[in-house]
């Protein structure tokens, strides 16, 4: 599977005996797909083909078509040919005949008239020139956000491999944390027993003594048990490498197109980890673990949302 970032950039050109149309795309990040066009009247004709175009080429991104075209030099005589000199005298003597006052056209408006009698919309010139600078400036665009896409897969899995580290750190010290916990909780349970009876435990009846007992073995199991997240931990950053590896497995998994969704999901749920481990460290060894984890998730979720 192909990581592909949401910036890109694309410009291409196509032309014909009479034109040439340029195409240009930028794309960056965003939730959805949405597409922006901005071209003259004469090429508004191909907007829609070109949103088909560009809407199965991606899947996310805010995207910015601008087309343009333009016409190569033609000589005076054929722009302004005879035929049609001889047809603006034979009308304006006409209509001298009926309004003797009026005045001659300038050599402007017979211009104006000739190059507006050439400008009408013409599907079949426009559209096939569009689709072609399209495709290849789409081309250019899926290229470059591959190649930023790369550089963002490299960049999350150094900070993964960052946060597996401290996974398998805490996981090998859990067993002498929670001794250095047991320690503490004996000594607790013998200041709770010396304040409930200075004197000694033989005014103490055992019920008391138990039930004091199992409430702080119950605190102590619900707060110093993270094994669990940390093994939920370490299944997210396998998923997360097997997400960013670049080998096609993808052909296995429906929907691989949004992988960044699917890479939100999961930062989602590492950071429900981490913020449960913070919540249950019992040592300041895990509370600065449960930071450095929680800056790499938010670190890593923030390189994602430019992934398409």
């Amino acid at each position: 599977m192909t990581i592909k970032s949401m910036t890109g950039y694309g410009n291409a050109q196509a032309s014909s005996d009479n034109c040439t149309v340029t195409i240009e795309i930028r794309s960056v990040n965003s939730r959805y797909l949405e597409t922006q066009f901005r071209m003259p009247d004469e090429l508004r004709m191909a907007e829609m083909p070109l949103r088909e175009l560009v809407s199965r080429t991606l899947t996310r991104g805010k995207v910015d078509v601008r087309a343009s075209y333009s016409r190569p030099q033609k000589s005076l005589s054929s722009v302004v040919e005879q035929r049609t000199l001889d047809d603006i005298q034979a009308v304006f003597e006409r209509i001298k005949q009926q309004l003797p006052n009026i005045q001659a056209p300038t050599f402007a408006d017979v211009l104006q008239w000739t190059e507006s009698e050439k400008n009408v919309s013409d599907p079949t010139r426009w559209v096939p020139l569009c689709l072609e600078a399209a495709n290849e400036a789409l081309a250019q665009l899926v290229q470059s956000r591959e190649r930023e896409g790369a550089r963002l897969a490299d960049l999350i899995k150094g900070q993964a491999m960052q946060a597996k580290d401290i996974v398998i750190a805490l996981k090998a010290e859990l067993p002498v944390l929670l001794k250095s916990q047991s320690n503490r909780l004996a000594s607790r349970m013998r200041e709770a027993l010396d304040q409930v009876s200075p004197e000694g435990l033989t005014h103490i009846r055992p019920e008391e003594i138990s039930e004091r007992l199992a409430a702080e073995a119950n605190l102590f199991s619900l707060r110093a048990d993270v094994a669990e997240e940390l093994d939920r931990l370490n299944l997210h950053l396998d998923e997360l490498q097997d997400s960013l590896a670049t080998n096609d497995r993808s052909t296995a998994r429906p929907n691989t197109k949004s992988v960044g969704k699917r890479l939100d999901f999961l930062f989602q749920e590492m950071n429900r980890e981490a913020n449960t481990l913070g919540s249950k460290a019992v040592d300041i060894r895990l509370t600065r673990a449960a930071m450095d984890l929680k800056l790499l998730i938010e670190q890593m979720r923030e390189q994602i949302q430019n992934i398409e």
